[in-house]
């Protein structure tokens, strides 16, 4: 497995990470605990070291799977996970990054994880209502105490993230980034790059729409939040397939596969890019990690960008009052 280093401050990860939320949270019931533990440990058989969750996913739930797999092989493996979203008593997200809430939360997590450190603490999404300062300066603290390592943000807009940087370091940010929501290209990854911070794009493979696997005629679980998705209409299933057709077409003269050309892609990008795609199978973690050993060629990455830049894709990637939370 290749190893790649996200931020200044060299932490050395594998170069494709694992993301664990839909184990068992977001795109329907909860897959099988047991095979789940089976299923994170034959991924760092395959050499993934880089594993990322979050206490609101289930809630506590995917942090408790995590730490029940990992807990064995915790020196050999870089642990993500994230504060500041708690589900209300009505069952919706909420937002909250106060410093005494942040401390409440690492004890949680640490307790879940089965372990005395978390590597990457991000805060999960800007909290409008507390200063990125307060933010920054309780995780600068957390990481003087020894419960943390490294500190991250997640869909931080620029301004938040410089605020942030001069409190305490940023590692990495993490932000949705693929070949159909390249918004992070514009001014995030320029960012990015003059602070010497990673970037870990989530859902690199447009929430399962890129591999190939789905068109509108695909049912989803009345559970699975890509229901309310405007990116997951029938109809924007239906007119975004553009985008599919080219990565078949990459593929089929690579000898690979579509999700395989879309992490590439993003492999290419920059040497400090880290993506997380997560999966419930194992054909699909061994396909994942299979798009290290692909190279796409200067002329094969142009050809890819200018034509993904002339497919408009159809309907936002979260509706309305989501993503205002994204600082992006």
């Amino acid at each position: 497995m290749k190893k790649r280093k996200l931020g200044n401050d060299n932490l050395e990860v594998s170069a494709i990470g694992l993301g664990c939320m839909g184990m068992s949270h977001g795109y329907g019931p909860a897959a099988d605990k047991k095979d789940m533990v089976n299923l994170i440990h034959k991924a760092v058989d395959m050499g993934i070291t880089f594993f990322d969750t979050a206490e609101v996913y289930g809630p506590f739930i995917n942090e408790e799977l995590v730490g029940e797999a990992l807990f064995p092989l915790r020196d050999k493996v870089i642990i993500a996970t994230k504060f500041g979203i708690y589900t209300d008593a009505g069952g919706q997200q909420a937002q909250d990054s106060r410093p005494e809430t942040i401390k409440r939360s690492v004890e949680g997590s640490l307790k879940r994880l089965k372990t005395d450190h978390i590597d990457l603490y991000y805060q999960h999404r800007v909290d409008i209502n507390v200063p990125i300062e307060e933010v920054a300066g309780t995780v600068k603290e957390l990481i003087r105490e020894g419960k943390v390592k490294y500190f991250g943000l997640s869909e931080p807009g620029i301004k938040t993230i410089r605020r942030a940087h001069a409190v305490q370091p940023v590692t990495a940010v993490q932000s949705e980034y693929s070949l159909w929501w390249r918004k992070p290209e514009e001014e995030l990854i320029p960012t990015l790059e003059e602070l010497g911070i990673g970037l870990v794009p989530f859902s690199p493979l447009g929430r399962g729409y890129l591999t190939g696997k789905m068109d509108e005629n695909t049912k989803l679980d009345k559970s699975d939040f890509r229901n309310i998705l405007p990116r997951f209409t029938v109809e924007a299933r239906k007119a975004n397939h553009a985008i599919v057709d080219l990565l078949v077409e990459i593929a089929g003269r690579k000898k690979a596969t579509p999700a395989q050309i879309a992490l590439a892609w993003l492999l290419s990008k920059k040497p400090w890019i880290v993506p997380i795609p997560g999966t419930t199978k194992l054909s699909r973690l061994e396909e994942n990690i299979g798009a290290i050993n692909i190279e796409l060629s200067p002329e094969e990455l142009k050809e890819i960008d200018d034509a993904s830049l002339k497919i408009e894709i159809e309907g936002n990637r979260y509706p309305e009052a989501l993503e205002k939370r994204s600082g992006l």
